[in-house]
């Protein structure tokens, strides 16, 4: 009875996800733990059905799914340490369900990108190697949704924040869950961009700035500059004069920057053209 009313809650949950308020979700995820409950199924347990492992298994990945939708990184991290156990599982007991699992992680891996938490990241990836069903930088680099945040961390790191704007398009991420980090990932290159523009040049153009940013209008690009201590006169953004003695590293540094603002204008004048 129990088993059978929990296959319904999963049901109504994953045809209903992009509909269900996170309210109406909480409320179904809850009477779920309350069935998972009566089966003893709660944790991973040597003694408990395979199909009900399978089935709580579930439950905490729509409950993962549904905090992703509704913004609530702390209910999602909840739910990812509540699968964690169930995903070491052998698949002699349960077999996994590969693509659930890789979708949880990835969005669990886009999180600790887009709040900088990098040692944790890599520690995570570690761990993927030696889970069963899935397994090697081959598998992991090449799978749809783990695949998703390992190249974005590595085009954040290298600085190619045009790859990155490509790839938080709509068209091109893996599923809606994942676009919510655009808009995160998003602020956070403008502030890389913003960083890179004050160490390169003196000054820029407003209409060019506009286009680098990323931003929909020049007032847009009046407000964060102002927010940055932007100076705006004549139509050129000023930035704040670096203070620090030139060296060798400095010159180094400022020579990257410019890479990356050439890349990024590159990418932005390749829109426009396609608009």
């Amino acid at each position: 009875m129990a088993e059978r009313q929990l296959t319904q809650i999963l049901s109504q949950l994953k045809a209903k996800a992009s509909s269900l308020s996170y309210a109406e979700s909480a409320s179904l995820l809850s009477k779920a733990k309350l069935l998972l409950l009566q089966l003893n199924a709660l944790t991973p347990a040597t003694s408990t059905n395979p199909a009900q492992l399978a089935l709580a298994r579930e439950t905490y990945e729509q409950g993962a799914l549904a905090s992703i939708r509704a913004r609530n990184p702390e209910a999602f991290t909840r739910y990812v340490s509540q699968l964690a156990p169930f995903y070491e599982l052998p698949s002699s007991i349960v077999p996994p369900n590969i693509a659930e699992r890789n979708k949880v992680t990835g969005l669990y891996l886009l999180l600790l990108l887009t709040q900088g938490r990098y040692g944790e990241f890599h520690s995570e990836l570690e761990t993927l190697s030696t889970r069963e069903g899935g397994g090697g930088s081959v598998d992991v680099e090449g799978d749809r949704y783990l695949g998703y945040p390992i190249r974005l961390e590595r085009w954040l790191m290298e600085g190619s924040y045009d790859r990155v704007w490509k790839a938080m398009k709509k068209g091109e991420v893996p599923c809606e869950e994942y676009g919510v980090f655009s808009e995160i990932l998003t602020s956070q290159i403008r502030s890389e961009i913003a960083s890179s523009s004050e160490r390169a040049y003196p000054s820029l153009p407003l209409s060019s700035t506009k286009s680098l940013l990323f931003l929909d209008s020049e007032g847009a690009v009046v407000e964060f500059a102002r927010q940055r201590g932007w100076i705006i006169k004549d139509g050129q953004i000023l930035f704040p004069s670096v203070t620090a003695e030139a060296s060798e590293e400095g010159e180094q540094e400022k020579e990257v920057s410019q890479m990356v603002i050439e890349n990024a204008l590159g990418y932005a004048r390749e829109l426009e053209t396609i608009v």
